[in-house]
């Protein structure tokens, strides 16, 4: 048995290394960048007007002139125009060219115009004013985005603006989530009374799908050979095997001898945690094998504890816990480090941790109220009220 510590190292040095592939753009969010992206342009391109109103000579104000003729209109999507006279002034529209021969623009809310002639109605101006200047949020070569980005729909606005349809990610493993069992029937079967429904293959399958990652869905029955054969097959197709069940000390949990047979190289088996403790770890070639114990609570803590860790490293990207501090005493008896479940709340820009009881590891019906994990270390029992400790969300914030 390994505590999580040690599992954690472990999972951490048995990463996924993926190669790179083209998507377009419209299936870019939430994959992450294997391609660096520059500014093929000054950003933006020409000074831009950043208000509705009239474009003038700054000069001509400071000098005392309030009044400007108003000689033409300036509008988004047309060519630069250019003041003929610097007497007067030309209307200008939000995204337009900067009119040559001007340097500041005034707003219509500062303006009065009759008769074709501006009347400017505040006392001061600022050179410059309600420009976006050439070049003034990036240059042409500038890095914009780095490798490793995780794409938003912010990253999407940026890898537009220059042009490109099609950009290098970073590829996703192939994906398997398997679940084990003769008591588990699919969603649309009625159980019997000795049955019970399918959740955990659709839990798994909607958490790596929040992470752009698909999946495939098996079952195996409770036959050693059957699951071997199966496990051959899905082995040869797939990078990640995720699978729930079979993983324990009963007599029909053969999940473990059957991956080693396959040659799949056991890393570990069981971790100092609760829920989760009969977690299994293991790997063949760039191929890895999470086999996670069937209850669903253990199920949803290791895939957001190891699995989701393992996946955003593999891709390149960071990983940093947030730390709560709870609202309460709370007390555990046992040498295990615990994942408990709480609600977090921001409470004047501090993180807290209310516990929410629920009943053990099969009580799935609980984590409505959760939105994290709070992980406990294995070296106390009693924890305070305002004690800090990190937490692993469980839902989009």
């Amino acid at each position: 048995m390994v505590s999580v510590s040690e599992a954690t190292s472990i999972v951490r040095s048995h990463l996924f290394k993926p190669k790179a592939e083209m998507v377009s753009i419209t299936n870019a969010l939430g994959r992450v960048l294997a391609e660096p992206i520059t500014a093929d342009l000054d950003f933006p391109p020409f000074d831009r007007v950043a208000m509705d109103g009239i474009a003038i000579q700054y000069e001509q104000f400071a000098n005392g002139q309030k009044e400007f003729e108003v000689e033409g209109v300036a509008a988004a999507g047309s060519p630069q125009k250019e003041l003929s006279d610097k007497t007067r002034s030309m209307e200008v529209m939000t995204g337009a060219p900067l009119p040559l021969n001007t340097n500041v623009v005034i707003r219509y809310e500062d303006l009065e115009i009759k008769e074709n002639k501006a009347i400017i109605l505040i006392p001061s101006l600022i050179n410059g004013q309600n420009i976006h200047q050439q070049g003034q949020d990036a240059k042409q070569g500038q890095l914009l985005l780095p490798i490793s980005t995780l794409i938003s729909p912010a990253e999407v606005a940026l890898i537009a603006s220059v042009g490109k349809s099609q950009i290098k990610v970073n590829m996703l493993p192939r994906t398997a989530v398997i679940s084990t069992g003769d008591e588990l029937v699919d969603i649309n079967d009625i159980p019997e009374p000795h049955q019970i429904r399918k959740s955990n293959s659709y839990t798994l399958q909607a958490a790596l799908k929040s992470r752009s990652c698909d999946s495939t869905i098996y079952h195996l029955p409770d036959r050693q050979d059957l699951i071997e054969d199966e496990l051959r097959t899905i082995l040869a197709k797939n990078d990640l095997l995720i699978l729930s069940g079979g993983v324990s000390k009963g007599k029909f949990d053969f999940v473990s001898v059957a991956l080693e047979k396959l040659g799949v190289k056991k890393l570990f088996h069981k971790v100092k945690q609760k829920p989760g403790k009969p977690f299994w770890f293991g790997s063949i070639g760039n191929k890895t094998v999470f086999a996670l114990p069937g209850n669903p609570v253990s199920t949803y803590m290791c895939f957001y504890r190891y699995i989701d860790l393992w996946l955003k490293l593999s891709l390149g990207l960071e990983v940093n816990y947030e730390k709560a501090s709870l609202t309460e005493d709370y007390e555990f008896l046992g040498d295990l480090t615990y994942f408990l479940q709480v609600s977090i709340s921001n409470q004047e820009g501090h993180l807290m941790a209310s516990p929410v009881p629920g009943g053990g590891s099969g009580d799935f019906a609980n984590l409505k109220d959760v939105n994290a994990f709070m992980e406990l270390p294995e070296d106390k029992k009693l924890f305070k009220r305002g004690e800090v400790f990190p937490i692993l969300y469980l839902r989009e914030r």
